[in-house]
């Protein structure tokens, strides 16, 4: 299994002089199987452009494009990038389109549809020449064929969004992002007059347990990309409830789930690569973390499970 980084930024693109090392593209992750002549592609931010390119590039002596892309949600900076996949333009390619949606919503097809109408892009929908089906899914255990697998896992973001886990030949690359820890959700101050002593402690042990399970769902991954757009003072600070971890959450969680290999993924925006650098040099030390290997991902980034 190869992973490649094409886009590591949360929230906007960010390109300029100071993001050119990490890199200012939003999320987008490809997964190759080459003994299965395979692969799979996990977001659709504004990194999918140079990917589309070099899969058409490929398709050239590969012959008719078959892929599949899932989205972990369908907030802008994840999907951004849709429009500009040029395979969705291509007459004899195959897309299997993966994503969550709640039953109240549109459907998926209706979501990324709305980005292709005349209001945004010079292309509709229906002027489409590929072949698209659209998958919903929700949490649980899939067989994609070829031996791979995959395990989906809701987590705690302001809209529905899944966590995977993708399994092949005893090896496993887990996503966890867009997401922070779960919290009690009651008041736990007992001079509140809102205060109540058995909510609060039901609170403690739902967030507890829902932290736990989604550990679990990472637990002994070769490797896992991490939501790490905060520090901890920021998110302490003023970014609680935003959806988003802090890179200590992050290593703490891989060290206590036996995970081999930490990527810090969904960089803010706001943080130039200098700074990046500064906290690789207070985070990613060798032997820092017990076994575990922690790094920023970057932009063109290849790692081999």
């Amino acid at each position: 299994m190869i992973v490649k980084f094409w886009g590591v930024r949360g929230s906007i693109p960010c390109p300029g002089p100071q993001t050119v090392k990490y890199g200012g593209n939003t999320a987008c992750i490809e997964l190759r199987f080459p003994d299965i002549d395979r692969f799979v592609i996990i977001d659709a931010g504004s990194g999918i452009r140079e990917l589309s390119n070099q899969i058409m590039r490929e398709a050239k002596t590969r012959g008719p494009i078959r892929t599949e892309l899932f989205l972990t949600h369908t907030h802008w900076d994840h999907i951004m990038g849709f429009p500009f996949f040029t395979p969705i333009f291509t007459e004899d390619a195959r897309i299997k389109i993966y994503g969550p949606v709640a039953i109240d919503d549109n459907s998926l097809e209706e979501i990324l549809g709305g980005l292709l109408t005349y209001r945004y892009f010079p292309i509709r929908q229906k002027e489409l020449t590929s072949h698209i089906d659209y998958i919903d899914l929700q949490e649980g255990r899939y067989d994609l064929g070829d031996g791979l697998h995959l395990s989906a896992k809701y987590l705690n973001h302001p809209i529905l969004c899944l966590g995977y886990r993708f399994s092949y030949k005893g090896k496993v690359v887990t996503t966890v992002y867009d997401t922070e820890p779960f919290r009690n959700l009651f008041c736990t101050d007992p001079t509140d007059p809102s205060y109540d002593a058995a909510m609060a402690q039901e609170g403690a042990e739902v967030a507890a347990e829902e932290n736990q399970r989604v550990e679990r769902f990472f637990a002994d991954s070769d490797l896992i990309i991490h939501d790490v757009q905060y520090t901890q003072a920021e998110y302490d600070n003023s970014r609680i409830g935003w959806g988003h971890s802090s890179i200590d959450h992050a290593i703490a969680a891989g060290k206590r789930s036996n995970v081999k290999r930490l990527a810090l993924f969904h960089h803010e925006p706001e943080r130039p690569d200098a700074e990046i650098d500064q906290l690789a040099a207070i985070h990613c030390r060798a032997g820092d973390q017990d076994d575990m290997e922690v790094f920023f991902a970057r932009e063109g980034m290849e790692i081999e499970i």
